[in-house]
């Protein structure tokens, strides 16, 4: 490995150093050369002087933006840098040498729109801003994992393809396979479950799933990173969203104590309160709709992208971010429903963060006779689901979990406009490369 201290680590208590990285920017003051060196955890200033090293100027003058440069030298405090140090270069390796000039300009504010961004992604996330984003989401989820490793509950991966979706209906990407059509999975929900059946029954996956459906939103897109939790021995749907709770205040406040540089960059204030995540039932949601703003969702099943939106305004009001809504009636067969003594028509809930629906989630049906019976209602077939369902003869403790959507995580966390923000190399209906 080349020799370096990554840059967020150089301090005043060190007197010489070696950092290496990309060349951010140059200003040449006449016998000062200002050169910015970036790499994964920030900017550094170093500084050449004419008339004390006049070769390493001279070889300092030739460099050309994004080159890969390796610098040694002593540090210096002072309060004209990023970071109050700055290097005074001693040695100067180049590593690699640009060829031409960026098509983004990423020592600026990048001045494109998200289409062209998205065009030139191998440039843009060498852009500082973009890259906060994905530092944030990496130390997001690092966190996010240790909560749930430090819970007992344990890692696990289940199958991209299947034969069926968890989710039913037309919105699945057929596969060839083999000499037969198999499905991209919308979720791992099915096979969580038949874990939880087998005895793993403190479980989690991070994964990717897939949905072919057309749409054109900023809060959309083809191929979602997803953070799927299942739990066994529950008494109800509370246990799966204290679970949610916890391990997303985990999540946030580490992205508070080990994140501050990005937020600095990024402007943004992930805060959550110290009360509890209000849990309120689909109808009282409904309640709300429609006496503090006149509104009506189109599906009275379900809450439209305004009435989330709207929520997430009354609730921010309060200084709630996040809350629960819980009791979605007509839910899919899996989720427990219509349970005697409720006063809800299901106990599957959805949980929205900043007026949009992060996570869904709840208490499963683990009665193989209700299961069926649900199906049959609902015209699922249960002989396309005969692995799922022979899980469910041999007795299956009372279960729930959730999948949290990653990319809209990071959108709410850095506070971005659009998810695909959030996402490395987004898939969406129209874009497929890079």
């Amino acid at each position: 490995m080349l020799e370096r201290t990554y840059i967020d680590d150089v301090s005043t208590d060190d007197e010489t150093t070696t950092i290496a990285g990309h060349v951010h920017d140059t200003r040449d003051l006449g016998g000062i050369l200002f050169v910015m060196v970036r790499d994964r955890t920030g900017t550094m200033q170093a500084v050449f002087k004419e008339d004390r090293e006049p070769d390493l100027f001279a070889q300092a003058e030739e460099l050309d933006r994004e080159t890969v440069i390796q610098l040694s030298g002593e540090v210096s405090e002072t309060d004209q840098a990023p970071g109050g140090v700055e290097l005074v270069p001693t040695d100067l390796t180049i590593v690699s040498e640009a060829k031409e000039a960026p098509t983004l300009e990423v020592s600026k504010d990048v001045d494109a729109d998200l289409s062209t961004r998205l065009d030139n992604r191998h440039l843009d996330v060498r852009d500082p801003e973009t890259r906060a984003v994905f530092s944030l989401r990496s130390k997001a989820m690092e966190a996010m994992k240790q909560w749930f490793y430090d819970e007992s509950f344990e890692e696990v991966d289940t199958p991209a393809l299947s034969t069926a979706g968890a989710e039913g209906g037309a919105d699945l990407f057929p596969v060839v396979y083999y000499n037969r059509e198999a499905y991209l999975s919308q979720s791992p929900q099915l096979y969580k479950q038949l874990l939880v059946a087998a005895g793993f029954d403190r479980l989690f996956e991070v994964g990717h799933a897939f949905r072919a459906e057309e749409f054109a939103t900023s809060r959309h897109v083809s191929e979602i990173a997803m953070f799927d939790v299942e739990l066994g021995y529950v008494e109800d749907h509370h246990d799966v969203m204290d679970v949610q709770e916890q391990s997303l205040r985990a999540a946030i406040e580490a992205v508070q104590e080990n994140a501050q540089r990005e937020l600095d960059l990024l402007d943004a204030d992930p805060v959550l309160p110290e009360e509890p995540f209000p849990r309120l039932t689909f109808d009282e949601a409904l309640d709300i709709l429609e006496e503090e703003f006149g509104h009506f969702p189109d599906d009275p099943t379900d809450l439209d992208t305004k009435g989330e939106r709207l929520l997430g305004e009354h609730f921010a009001e309060q200084g709630h971010p996040a809350v629960f809504v819980v009791g979605y009636p007509e839910e899919k067969f899996y989720y427990k429903q219509n349970v005697e003594g409720d006063d809800i028509a299901s106990r599957k809930f959805d949980l929205l963060y900043r007026g949009e629906e992060l996570s869904s989630g709840g208490q499963r049906e683990h009665d193989i006779d209700r299961l069926i019976a649900m199906m049959e209602q609902q015209g699922v077939n249960p002989e396309n689901f005969e692995f799922y369902l022979e899980a469910f003869r041999y007795g299956v403790p009372p279960h729930g979990g959730y999948g949290l959507g990653i990319d809209r995580l990071v959108k709410g966390l850095a506070d971005l406009d659009n998810i695909k923000e959030a996402i490395l190399f987004p898939r969406d209906p129209d874009r497929l490369e890079p």
